[in-house]
């Protein structure tokens, strides 16, 4: 996404100087926006929510993690051939391959546990996983980012940690899945 969206701005082409895509992606992907002079805009989990977040903020590009990028000036839903075909424009144009291009990213560790649930409070009512989390964020400060919310199909918290090392990343992420486990399993 990030090589496709500075593509898009090279060209005059990223409207609104923004790419949207949704709170499970990478913090490196908000820093690579930076980087490089766009804005970037976290949606809910979904392409359904992406897309809207794109037409209500008069995005042009957007995706999630999972591969699924939406270019709306070529279609609204996500379409592997025109992300492709994206991709390959951008690595023409910088006449350089993918791997080099990937370089414009830094991806931070990340960990996902997912802990089964009986009941789905809202979580900022469960002062136990609140401490825990604020505890974590406190300690990764800005190395990191620490997002607790539960599955929208399945009786399950998801927690992600990102952090500046593997080591560091699994340790937050099972103290606050521990926690959870504890008060909502």
């Amino acid at each position: 996404m990030i090589i496709c969206a500075r593509m898009l701005k090279e060209q005059g082409k990223l409207q609104n100087d923004l790419v949207v895509s949704t709170v499970m992606s990478n913090l490196g992907l908000s820093i690579a926006c930076k980087k490089y002079g766009f804005k970037h805009h976290a949606s809910k989990v979904g392409d359904r929510y992406v897309l809207e977040d794109m037409q209500r903020l008069g995005a042009v590009i957007g995706g999630e993690e999972s591969g699924h990028l939406i270019f709306l000036n070529h279609h609204t839903t996500g379409d592997g051939i025109i992300a492709a075909l994206q991709l390959i424009a951008a690595m023409i144009k910088e006449d350089k391959t993918l791997s080099e291009l990937a370089n414009m990213m830094d991806i931070f560790p990340q960990k996902l546990i997912n802990v089964e649930v009986k009941s789905k409070p809202d979580i900022s009512t469960v002062p136990q996983v609140v401490e825990a989390i604020k505890q974590v964020e406190a300690e990764l400060g800005d190395q990191g980012r620490v997002l607790v919310r539960y599955s929208g199909t399945q009786n399950a918290c998801r927690v992600m940690v990102e952090g500046p090392s593997d080591d560091l990343t699994e340790k937050y992420c099972g103290q606050i899945a521990d926690v959870v486990r504890d008060a909502l399993g």
